[in-house]
């Protein structure tokens, strides 16, 4: 059972949909700009939230406040020919689109046309503060856990781009076992009182939000 408030759970839910529907979008349509019709042959040009969306994926949101969505299929050698970065700027659009949807919701809040307020409510239906501060929070979370380079998330090729051969071969190693290693990371480790992606992740993640809200926290 989710052990989540009826607000909270609307929120991600909403913000689920949003927020994977936008991610996958973005490596679908830079893919496709970069010359790959992968994506659009396979109906992922879309933002048809059912093109998108992964069941095991959608359900570690709601529950651990992360997950994933389907990758988009692409073609590394359509892109290779195009430019060497072509398939790294496939991969950080995903993180970016995050990113940028955290910033615009992050707007209202910072020029005051909508109260700030962060917790839960009485109310079955979050307040509009809420769930700005919600969906930013998620996109954020988003953004920094597809920047882990484990295979299958972004993170992966964006650092094989940037590594040298030594570490390009220990990628190349581990990329087989990458499922397995979230698995283990987002649900068995947690169930063992080891918060890796949280001792990760949230030291990032309170200075983006302070960046974006300021005083508001």
């Amino acid at each position: 059972m989710l052990n989540l408030d009826p607000a909270t759970l609307i929120t991600r839910i909403i913000t689920l949909i949003i927020a994977f529907t936008v991610h996958e979008f973005a490596h679908a349509w830079t893919a496709t700009r970069l010359g790959d019709s992968t994506p659009r042959l396979n109906g992922r040009l879309t933002l048809n939230p059912l093109a998108h969306l992964d069941p095991l994926g959608s359900l570690a949101l709601l529950l651990a406040g992360f997950g994933w969505a389907k990758p988009v299929p692409v073609n590394p050698y359509v892109l290779g020919r195009r430019t060497p970065s072509a398939l790294m700027w496939v991969s950080l659009a995903g993180p970016l689109s995050n990113l940028l949807l955290a910033i615009l919701a992050a707007i209202p809040l910072r020029l005051g046309w909508v109260p700030y307020l962060w917790g839960s409510t009485n109310s079955w239906l979050p307040s509009p503060g809420q769930f700005l501060v919600g969906f930013i929070w998620i996109n954020l979370i988003l953004c920094l856990f597809n920047l882990i380079p484990i295979a299958p998330l972004d993170g992966d090729k964006i650092l094989e781009y940037f590594a040298p051969p030594s570490i390009t071969r220990v990628l190349e190693t581990i990329r087989p076992m990458g499922p397995l290693l979230l698995m283990i990371v987002v649900f068995v480790l947690p169930s063992l009182g080891i918060d890796v992606l949280g001792f990760i992740l949230y030291p990032a993640l309170h200075n983006l939000l302070s960046l974006l809200l300021g005083g508001l926290l």
